[in-house]
């Protein structure tokens, strides 16, 4: 293909075909080939244009040149957008937009004659009008009728400016809650989307490395130790330990055998599995959160909601008043002054545009909200239960306790056992890997082949003697190896609420090793501030047993929890706390979680949250930081706080400029320059930043 070299400097090229040299489509497929070019580090495909921006490293400018040379019209591959793409496409259609329509109407203001701008005002009126009388016609006297009415009385009044700020500003509005709705969906689709480019599919002549876009429902692929599972389905072959903490919360694996069923976004820690595809990655999920974004008048805010059914309820008294000052004053001017100036607009656009902001700032913040009526939920909630593994707990295992038996040491025990793990990639090993390197104990390999049976432990010999390291069941009641009556007394003591992993050397127990899921560095913090933004009811529901979740709750200064709870017992508290009159929080991870998230006011799923509880959950939070949860919270009080202040300006304003119209002090046009002025700083003020860079709450003024 034919092209122009628009910049060429070391790194960088932009280079452009011209307009209609690729469809939008072909363009993707240009983007796509060229980030998987060697040396490419991104490019980015205008199809407007033809343009083609492409930044590289080392010495393949003239492999790059060469390779575009070659592209054919009728060959060019099209591929579906990236997040980044979709993401970078919304911001340039909304600013087109919005720069499109502001310079219409200042290029028709300065520079076209009054008969022009006249027409052109009367044809944007149109569809005001449209829209008022359809409303008249289904026997309802709402906002759209006002507006249609203010617009013609502009046009009455001999203002056609009036007349085209009012739709300006109306049009804007439009394109910011459009804008904003979807670059959420578009943000929220793109956290839960797998981020795999290629599988190995199993075939009849061998495991083949393809595409995961050409990945079909019944393939079958493999999937080896350290890589995540890019799809739901069915394992036919083979075995491994899987993490699915992001699935269950748990943050051990569990071990995954032919016809057990396996997740996508989880991770094979060990063994390689062959799965046959069933559901492939993330599409029912993110149209399933999709499609609840979408509810937008069920998910609006609670005082957004009552802000518009007020503007409605108001707009009779609007035409009242302007009629009753007319048959009072026989005066048309001072009637239509009067209707010039109404409560409604004002409401109408700054309640729900402070709305927005707020989601789109949290949004900015990897906070998704599907609603806004959470946000004010959020604000006004007193009552928070947690989840604890996964949620309050990192689901990153630590050696807590070591015991060792005569004549074994505990550095010894801690020694060999990091030894006999250090070739295999499940949590539990890197646990007590990890732990002998901070201990600074050295574990050369002094044993020899080692033997791994999945699920149950290792085997192999040690300094000429057979060594084991396992679960109770693999060492006790698969080897025979006898358990002291020490070993189960100081299990009680000093293993109560932790998992227990045991070595033995020579046919006798060498060691105890428990391993814990600490609690997050920043969680104890998180509960005090929680404490001084107004929540009550701190609570903790887990399944672990009663003495690793009074650990966690001592760790965390949290005094109410229940443990070994089910499912159905954390949402039969959720249930509870709101039946007392308290409105709850419920934050959780896992599919256990997902009832009692359903069943709070407000309920919030972490990152790396199950598929099922991210769908379930009013927020989701796209980083690991509790801290967030506070962040949140005084994001959600500086909104009502915002919408309670813009109350005040709106009545204290527009019932000046009322009684200023009925009065006769105002003339019309003036009146509805101060109005729609008014009407436009409120809402301009409604879209400032709610938390400053540092995330204190703004000072609302």
């Amino acid at each position: 293909m034919k092209y122009q070299i628009i910049y060429d400097r070391p790194g960088k090229l932009r280079l452009r075909m011209g307009k209609y040299a690729f469809s939008r489509e072909q363009g993707y497929g240009i983007a796509g080939m060229l980030r998987r070019f060697p040396g490419v580090v991104s490019a980015t495909v205008s199809y407007n244009n033809g343009g083609i921006l492409i930044y590289y490293e080392g010495s393949c400018r003239e492999a790059l040149f060469q390779w575009v040379e070659n592209l054919k019209r009728t060959e060019l591959p099209s591929e579906h957008p990236t997040e980044d793409e979709k993401l970078r496409e919304l911001d340039e259609t909304f600013q087109n937009k919005v720069i499109g329509t502001l310079a219409r109407h200042f290029f028709l203001k300065w520079f076209m004659p009054a008969p022009v701008r006249v027409l052109h005002a009367a044809f944007r009126a149109a569809g005001f009008m449209k829209k008022g009388l359809r409303t008249l016609g289904r026997g309802q006297l709402r906002v759209e009728v006002l507006d249609a009415a203010a617009i013609t009385c502009a046009f009455a009044q001999r203002s056609p400016k009036t007349a085209s700020s009012i739709m300006l500003l109306l049009k804007i509005s439009e394109y910011l809650e459009e804008y904003t709705r979807k670059k959420t969906r578009s943000a929220l689709a793109g956290s839960l989307a797998v981020q795999v480019d290629r599988v190995w599919k199993v075939t009849d002549s061998g495991d083949v490395s393809v595409p995961m876009a050409s990945i079909q429902p019944g393939d079958c692929i493999r999937v080896q130790a350290g890589a995540m599972i890019p799809v739901d389905g069915t394992v036919r072959a083979g075995e491994a330990m899987i993490n699915e903490s992001s699935m269950t919360g748990e943050p051990l694996a569990v071990r995954r055998t032919a016809g057990h069923t396996v997740y996508a976004g989880t991770v094979v820690e060990e063994g390689n599995i062959v799965a046959e595809v069933r559901k492939l990655a993330g599409k029912s999920r993110i149209q399933a959160i999709v499609g609840m974004i979408d509810q937008s008048e069920a998910l609006k805010a609670g005082i957004q909601g009552r802000a518009e059914r007020l503007a409605d309820s108001i707009v009779p008294f609007s035409f009242a008043a302007s009629l009753t000052t007319l048959l009072l004053t026989r005066n048309l001017t001072k009637a239509m002054s009067v209707l010039m100036v109404d409560y409604s607009c004002a409401m109408k656009l700054s309640i729900p545009i402070a709305v927005i902001s707020a989601m789109k700032e949290a949004a900015g913040r990897r906070i998704l909200v599907k609603g806004g009526k959470f946000m004010e939920a959020y604000a006004q909630a007193d009552t928070i239960i947690f989840d604890k593994t996964g949620t309050l707990t990192a689901a990153e295992p630590k050696v807590a306790c070591v015991i060792p038996f005569a004549p074994w040491s505990r550095k010894e025990v801690l020694r060999d056992a990091a030894c006999l793990e250090e070739h295999f990639p499940h949590s539990v090993a890197r646990a007590i890997v990890a732990q002998a390197a901070r201990e600074n104990l050295k574990h050369e390999e002094e044993h020899a082949k080692v033997e791994y049976v999945v699920a149950h432990g290792i085997s192999t010999i040690l300094r000429e003697q057979r060594a084991q390291i396992g679960s109770a069941h693999f060492i006790f009641e698969d080897l025979g190896i006898p358990c002291p009556k020490e070993a189960q007394k100081l299990e009680e003591e000093k293993m109560h609420g932790l998992s227990v992993i045991y070595l033995a050397v020579g046919g006798r127990l060498a060691g105890m090793i428990g391993i814990e899921d600490p609690v997050r560095p920043e969680a104890a913090s998180v509960m005090e501030q929680l404490r001084q933004n107004g929540f009550r009811h701190i609570i903790m529901m887990t399944g672990d047993n009663e003495a690793s979740a009074g650990r966690a709750c001592r760790e965390l200064g949290i005094t109410e929890f229940q443990a070994q709870v089910l499912p159905e017992d954390k949402a039969a508290m959720v249930k509870k706390m709101k039946g007392e009159g308290h409105t709850v929080v419920m934050v959780g991870d896992g599919i256990n979680d997902s009832p009692a998230l359903a069943a709070a006011d407000v309920s919030i799923a972490m990152k790396d949250s199950s598929a099922l509880a991210r769908e379930v959950a009013d927020v989701t939070l796209l980083s690991e930081n509790l801290e967030d949860l506070i962040l949140f919270r005084k994001l959600c009080r500086s909104l009502m706080k915002r919408i309670q202040r813009n109350y005040g300006w709106i009545l204290g304003i527009n019932t000046s400029l009322l009684v200023s119209g009925m009065a006769g002090i105002l003339p019309p046009a003036t009146a509805a320059l101060l109005h729609n002025g008014s009407t436009m700083a409120i809402s301009g003020l409604s879209m400032r930043p709610y938390l400053r860079s540092s995330g204190t709450e703004e000072k609302e003024r």
